[in-house]
């Protein structure tokens, strides 16, 4: 029934996956959303997959590997969904604009259109994001944010969907969008069958923060800051208010909030959180107990290490050592 009326949904043609690719794409953002498209077709979906590229040609992926191209873009004339995988070079360089002009009449032939990781930044410079919530990866948020500012950027976000247009964070983030897709047009038993076939999370808890950096800001070199943040860093867990920071720095505690709002957009004390939950994930990545990681980075007790991170990464300490602690010698 599930298949049946999918297919009537969309006046009985089967619904085609058209997947944006290019030179330098990244095969991940690629593979995996197919990988999904393909596992759900074994248990009652029916998606045509396609690949293609501006001129039709093949192209060379991230890792060096061949991927052939079904399709030149122009040439599609209708898609259920338009996906543009990412790669690295479509970011601190000018994307090329028969690209950008290929993805923008994709989307007008597309019943909806989707990107993965950085691919978000080709439907930016389209302008197709414009007014809208949208993600890529954590390590790009800030751009994307800076660069288009009409696009209200949600850095935390595993994948956003705004209207018809859904856009997803780094790499693996692709997979849990296409697991919704699979979810919207069949429903959550097909789409739980798929993610326990691939063994992968149907839902994963938390949000992109947990892989993430916190602290990717860095002052002026000549900063009056930099004794500042050498010291935080060099002890986490000592006394580091705004007082006591201030009197490092030799300057009153609102001359000290303001350079910090004017240099690294935070204040004294959200920096010194962000600078002890890092410190944290890197005791608990260590193979050190909550209790003991709470210590070490100075939240005192393992219950406020658990509110700040539930609060910051949307998981506990618990399951965020279980997720990411080494498997050496396991």
């Amino acid at each position: 029934m599930c298949h049946l009326s999918h297919r009537l949904r969309h006046n009985g043609r089967v619904p085609e996956i058209v997947i944006t690719v290019f030179d330098g794409v990244k095969l991940l953002d690629v593979a995996g959303p197919a990988e999904v498209f393909a596992e759900a077709n074994r248990f009652g979906a029916d998606y045509r997959l396609r690949y293609a590229s501006v001129d039709g040609a093949d192209v060379l992926t991230s890792i060096g590997t061949r991927l052939a191209v079904t399709d030149r873009i122009d040439a599609v004339e209708a898609a259920d969904t338009a996906l543009v995988a990412g790669g690295d070079r479509l970011v601190g360089t000018p994307i090329d604009p028969a690209l950008v002009e290929a993805v923008t009449t994709l989307r007008r032939r597309a019943r909806r259109t989707a990107s993965i990781c950085t691919g978000a930044f080709i439907l930016a410079r389209a302008g197709l994001l414009q007014g809208r919530r949208a993600t890529t990866h954590w390590r790009h948020v800030r751009l994307l944010a800076d660069a288009y500012p009409d696009i209200e950027v949600q850095p935390d976000a595993i994948f956003v969907r705004d209207g018809d247009i859904y856009t997803s964070a780094g790499v693996t983030a692709g997979i849990d969008l296409a697991l919704a897709l699979v979810e919207q047009d069949h429903g959550a038993e097909l789409v739980r069958t798929v993610a326990r076939s691939l063994v992968v999370y149907l839902k994963r808890a938390g949000g992109q923060s947990q892989f993430s950096t916190l602290l990717d800001s860095d002052p002026p070199a000549n900063s009056t800051l930099r004794a500042v943040l050498t010291a935080v860093a060099a002890d986490p867990a000592a006394d580091h208010s705004v007082k006591s920071l201030a009197a490092l720095a030799s300057m009153s505690t609102r001359q000290l909030t303001r350079l910090f709002r004017a240099e690294l957009d935070t204040t004294p004390a959200r920096y010194v959180e962000s600078v002890r939950i890092d410190a944290a994930r890197g005791a608990l990545d260590r193979g050190h107990s909550v209790t003991d990681a709470a210590h070490i980075a100075g939240f005192g007790s393992a219950e406020t290490l658990r509110r700040v991170f539930v609060a910051h990464l949307g998981v506990s300490p618990r399951a965020y050592r279980d997720r990411f602690r080494s498997a050496v010698g396991e």
